[in-house]
């Protein structure tokens, strides 16, 4: 099919030509040899024209022109519901008077020409006729009672590929992606990209999409997770530890797109949405040793997060049950089931690879990240400290924006920063290897009113609370060398209670696991990234 631009144009000349044709009709009878002239001559010009190499910008000028001339917007040609068959009979009669003028000395040549125009006529027509059924507003019903097949039809566009100010892919609901994902809702929104809902049309089942910013930093990072989603999917194909799963990943117009399982809120958002109402104790428990489970096998295969927080931990399904709480004198919502997966690898580092200096999210950022110390798989097992502590109190434990006011809340929650890391530090936030704060001044009353030690917010003195409490100051170690090993921390007497039903995984015994021949204490395995 020629474009809309091309059929208007050659509609255009032709125009010209019609116009003349209709003046002619009122002429005398008698004129009729020299009007036959005239169009041979006309012809003459119109086969001139086609063999030349004048640009098609000039035949638009001319097609404008004769839009706005006022006569020609008065006759039937300017009107798009015209009868294509009557203009076709009105050509072909004054064709065919003019032909009944030649002489015979001439008609074989000149019937030729006429053929030749009138030909050219059609095929005119047909352009101007597929033109105007594009851009008509009765194209779509056209469309339905047409019989070519919807696939192969000419009405079929390619969809405009837009993006907004930030890089965000522009979408619609019902638009498909890759061929193949259709998007049904919008799931959530990050820093990244956005997350969508696709139903896949050719398994017929419902999967979230992430689709990456058209940055560069952003898509470059994806690309990382997707090698990380890789080597994790080779090592747990089906994912006993508790990793979401890759379903298919591909590069749209410069986004990087990740098919992923559909899964629930996360715990996070759980929480937000009823009001932030403390999970359960039990409930800590289960959500807790999958957790360490599910990072310990990252870290037993040399790979850090660096990113874990609640936000990147989904529910498999987060439907819940509303129960009535007499204490806070409102209804709460309690998930069924508490099974979870680790989500968001676009962070997520390898031993061997580079690695920045700032790392996590601020809430859950280890002091070795914050005083620049170099980092490892143990400011993962801070992060996840952080994690329990918020879901136990249903409140972030370092509620803060600024590294100083961090710091002096680590000491107010925890005691002093030990002397080597602030002596080894080069930040400016120490001195004589004590922390340059204030407590007299507006952020340090601040922090004196809102934090407190860490045993302080224990709900109660139970067995479980004092357990759970314990753990969390493990993996609150400042000294990352001292901090408690995720498989030591499975171990830890507060799981003990756990369910068997519950248990993913016996302690220690990874399967796939390849000793590395190392003298690190920490249980290693082979590495993802070979």
């Amino acid at each position: 099919m020629h474009s809309s631009s091309s059929g208007s144009l050659a509609f255009g000349g032709i125009s010209e030509r019609l116009a003349a044709g209709r003046t002619q009709r009122y002429q005398p009878a008698g004129a009729a040899t020299s009007r036959t002239a005239a169009l041979l001559a006309d012809l003459d010009t119109i086969g001139s024209t086609a063999e030349s190499s004048s640009s098609s910008s000039s035949r638009y000028q001319q097609h404008k022109n004769l839009l706005n001339d006022s006569t020609y917007k008065s006759s039937y040609l300017f009107d798009p519901y015209y009868s294509y068959g009557a203009a076709s009979a009105a050509s072909s009669r004054r064709a065919g008077a003019a032909a009944a003028a030649l002489s015979s000395s001439s008609a074989a040549y000149q019937r030729q020409q006429l053929h030749a125009y009138q030909q050219q006529h059609q095929h005119y027509q047909q352009q101007h006729q597929q033109h105007l059924l594009s851009k008509s507003a009765t194209s779509a019903a056209l469309f339905q009672r047409s019989r070519i097949p919807k696939t192969l039809s000419a009405f079929t566009a390619k969809p405009v590929i837009q993006d907004d100010a930030d890089g965000h892919l522009i979408y619609h609901n019902g638009d498909i992606l890759h061929h193949r994902y259709k998007i049904m809702a919008t799931l959530g929104e990050g820093t990244f990209g956005r997350v969508v809902k696709v139903k896949d049309m050719e398994r017929d089942f419902c999967m979230a999409l992430k689709i990456i910013k058209n940055v560069e930093k952003y898509r470059e990072a994806a690309k990382l997770e997707i090698n990380a989603l890789e080597k994790i999917a080779q090592k747990d194909p089906h994912c006993e530890h508790l990793c979401v799963k890759m379903v298919d990943w591909f590069d749209y117009h410069g986004h990087m797109c990740i098919v992923f399982e559909m899964l629930g809120l996360s715990v996070f958002d759980f929480l937000r949405e009823n009001n932030y109402e403390p999970y359960p104790l039990e409930q800590v428990r289960h959500m807790a040793y999958q957790l360490c489970y599910s990072v310990k096998f990252l870290h037993d295969n040399r790979l850090t997060h660096t990113d874990l927080k609640p936000e990147n931990i989904l529910f498999v399904d987060s439907e819940y049950t509303t129960h009535y709480n007499h204490k806070i004198d409102r209804e709460v919502r309690r998930v069924k089931n508490t099974d979870v997966r680790l989500i968001d690898f676009g962070s997520a580092t390898f031993d061997h690879e580079h690695h920045s200096t700032i790392v996590s999210t601020r809430h859950y950022r280890a002091p070795e990240v914050i005083l620049e110390l170099g980092w490892s798989q143990p400011c993962d097992v801070w992060s996840i400290g952080c994690i329990l502590f918020e879901l136990y109190l249903g409140i972030t434990l370092f509620q803060t924006h600024d590294n100083r006011e961090h710091l002096a809340m680590m000491e107010r929650i925890l005691g002093q920063i030990p002397y080597r890391m602030a002596r080894k530090t080069k930040t400016k936030y120490f001195y004589h290897g004590k922390l340059d704060w204030d407590e007299k001044s507006s952020a340090g009353r601040y922090v004196r009113d809102h934090c407190k030690p860490l045993f302080r917010y224990q709900m109660s003195d139970t067995e479980d609370h004092c357990e759970l409490f314990d753990l969390i100051k493990k993996m609150l170690e400042y000294e990352p060398s001292q901090r408690v090993t995720l498989g030591d921390a499975l171990r830890h007497p507060f799981f003990d209670k756990l369910p068997p039903h519950q248990r993913v995984g016996e302690m220690g015994n990874n399967k796939q696991a390849i000793s590395s021949g190392s003298s690190s204490s920490r249980e290693r395995s082979h590495s993802l990234s070979r």
